[in-house]
């Protein structure tokens, strides 16, 4: 019997192959790429049958149009992008069969940026540097390093275990808002604001723009104040300029003090631009299903703060792992 296949007839709009990313090499300039919304791809993988960080689809906005060779065991989660076999709906947060020759498409986004298509066995796709993360500056995983297109053929690793009907219970299920909180650890560079500076980005509501990727977020609706200074040598005359620093994942930087950018999982490691905080962990998923327009309050926590938040995640990955075991 042949291993299944799934055939791209439609990419969608920016379709790349996932997983829990690469670590370790962030320090040579290579980002961890792999899921922006983690708990929505361990939610996916777990409803098949797989584990936690294998390898599906990220699908953003508008989703694709796949041929399945074979019988599988799928599941759609995160954003609220229906799946359809043959044109009939199917839910999300579940698992559900096709068979040989079924199509799946998508419905219209209703909420959310980012929905994660997992497939018993998982994506059986090339693996570089430990992972089939898509890093597409570099080239690195998925296909040829590239979103998905028209014509590609994705194989699915043999040996799933997944079973139709798992379900995700509703009190593990992100809520997906136009109006968010992000919490935020102030720093490293947020003595280069003003006290004013400092609380417009804390008071302000930004609304996300149209430039949101991989690589990072952008906001617009204020512009901070910076405390004036003789630009230090290696540094730049923008007021935002630095001499050049590691970026941590997460971290936000205002070019020219408007617009701050929310730098995610295919973001460079180091540049010349403050950093006025960063996002905790916990929070990086909801940053990740934040679609244009998105109202977003920045909230400052402290760090003891930031860590019982992640632990708290933790706590509610070990549910969702136990609820669908």
């Amino acid at each position: 019997m042949s291993a299944t296949t799934i055939e791209v007839r439609k990419p969608g709009l920016s379709t790349t192959i996932q997983d829990g990313g690469r670590s370790g090499y962030y320090h040579l300039g290579i980002p961890p790429s792999g899921a922006l919304d983690q708990y929505s791809l361990a939610a996916a993988n777990g409803l098949v049958g797989n584990a936690a960080d294998d390898a599906a689809l990220e699908i953003v906005y508008m989703g694709p149009e796949l041929a399945f060779t074979g019988p599988a065991v799928v599941a759609v989660t995160g954003a609220g992008i229906a799946p359809r076999v043959n044109g009939s709906d199917r839910p999300l947060w579940e698992s559900f069969e096709v068979a040989d020759g079924d199509v799946l498409d998508f419905a219209y986004l209703t909420d959310g940026a980012r929905a994660y298509l997992a497939v018993s066995g998982g994506l059986d796709t090339r693996v570089d540097l430990g992972s089939r993360a898509t890093y597409v500056i570099g080239s690195l995983g998925g296909v040829d390093g590239r979103p998905i297109a028209a014509g590609d053929v994705l194989p699915v690793g043999s040996g799933g275990t997944g079973r139709a009907g798992l379900v995700v219970p509703s009190e593990l299920r992100p809520v997906l808002s136009k109006d968010v909180e992000v919490r935020v650890v102030m720093g490293l560079y947020d003595h280069r604001l003003t006290d004013k500076g400092r609380a417009t980005f804390l008071d302000t509501t930004w609304t996300l723009t149209p430039v949101a990727d991989r690589m990072g977020f952008r906001y617009g609706g204020g512009e901070l104040e910076t405390v004036d200074r003789e630009p230090p040598f290696g540094a730049g005359q923008d007021p935002s300029n630095i001499v050049d620093a590691p970026y941590p994942i997460g971290s936000i930087q205002v070019p020219g003090g408007v617009e701050p950018i929310v730098l995610h999982r295919d973001a460079v490691s180091g540049g010349g631009y403050m950093m006025v905080a960063t996002v905790i962990s916990g929070d990086l998923d909801v940053v990740a299903q934040s679609a244009p327009r998105t109202r977003t309050r920045f909230v400052e926590v402290d760090l003891e703060t930031a860590l019982g938040i992640r632990a708290d995640r933790r706590r509610r990955l070990a549910a969702l792992h136990e609820a669908l075991s």
